[in-house]
């Protein structure tokens, strides 16, 4: 074959080659940002009771069919830590737990960031601890010695009662916290069972049907106590990160575009909550209670948002929690809503 030719070849060879490359490369719809369509990236989760996370409703508004990525539930979470612990054992790719957990989880080890936040506090969306009218408990005083009902323990409400104690200088060793899953909140504190039940954000389908039940009264929220704030991140551990930046980009993205999305169209997202909540057999009615995910704009997670749980810990005495920075736990480099 003469020199002619084989430059031929190598250049046929090469413009094949980059062709399929290229047209491998396609810009999803939704995220805006390009990926390798030949390549699938499953993300595996456990679901929460009675709740629809960001990603879960992007994913119900077929936001994420032509991205890339598949979700595979694998199961319920009581709750943050457990999720975690799930993550740690590879039984999942993300886990969506409270900060404080999360930061409890990197100290012990866990080697993980949180790519976005899933929900928020301020002043609409709020965690309730509630009482029963006739309750004589009408301060943090009056908490010594009674049972208050969390989703679970060393998590976000459990931390929150513990600050409240705190700064109404009341011992935070005095009360005895149980847990109790969503759906049996409102039985449980009817029945006397608890003096207190706390109900998260996540849980506002819960707190609907309390308050619809009449008879109690919020004794105060995780906004009287952490102001605006982020509750919580969804976490990927670093391993997925390096393997998968471009899924991970695609996620955070898009989760914090269906949090926007929920909040300029409230009643539509509330009917797809419910719609998703019924394919999983759970009461889609309650979604007529949930009020949103109380993120920022874009769910922007801000430095304090980690630093004031950091600040606790270390004034706890975590020794560890005084070495960590804001941006070992956190990054909003994923979510290019905010580039």
């Amino acid at each position: 074959m003469n020199s002619f030719k084989q430059w031929l070849v190598v250049g046929l060879t090469l413009f094949s080659f980059q062709s399929a490359v290229q047209a491998a490369q396609v810009v999803g719809k939704h995220s805006g940002l390009s990926y390798d369509d030949s390549q699938v990236t499953k993300i595996r989760y456990l679901k929460g009771q009675g709740q629809v996370s960001s990603h879960e409703l992007a994913d119900a508004l077929g936001w994420f069919k032509d991205e890339g990525i598949e979700f595979e539930p694998v199961g319920y979470s009581s709750g943050g830590p457990e999720s975690l612990m799930a993550l740690s054992a590879g039984s999942v790719d993300i886990a969506g737990a409270a900060t404080s957990a999360i930061i409890n989880a990197i100290i012990g080890g866990a080697d993980i960031k949180a790519v976005s936040t899933g929900t928020g506090v301020n002043t609409t969306v709020v965690s309730h601890f509630y009482v029963l009218d006739n309750s004589p408990i009408h301060s943090a005083a009056d908490l010594a010695g009674k049972v208050i009902a969390v989703n679970t323990l060393g998590a976000h409400l459990d931390y929150v009662v513990k600050e409240y104690l705190r700064k109404n200088n009341v011992d935070p060793n005095s009360v005895k916290l149980v847990v109790v899953p969503g759906p049996q909140l409102d039985q449980v504190l009817r029945s006397g069972q608890v003096d207190v039940a706390a109900v998260g954000t996540w849980q506002a389908t819960f707190a609907g049907e309390i308050e619809k039940g009449g008879g109690v009264r919020t004794l105060f929220t995780d906004y009287d106590v952490l102001g605006d704030i982020a509750l919580g991140y969804t976490v990927f551990s670093n391993q997925f990160i390096k393997e998968h930046p471009d899924a991970v980009a695609r996620f955070a993205t898009l989760s914090a575009k269906a949090a926007d999305w929920s909040q300029a169209h409230l009643e539509e997202a509330k009917q797809t909550i419910g719609k998703t909540l019924e394919a999983r057999k759970e009461n889609g009615a309650l979604a007529q209670y949930w009020k949103g995910y109380g993120t920022r704009p874009h769910a922007l997670i801000e430095d304090r948002d980690s630093q004031f749980w950091l600040d606790i810990l270390a004034r706890d005495g975590n020794t560890k929690a005084k070495e960590l920075k804001p941006s070992q736990i956190h990054t909003n480099e994923f979510n290019k809503l905010i580039q």
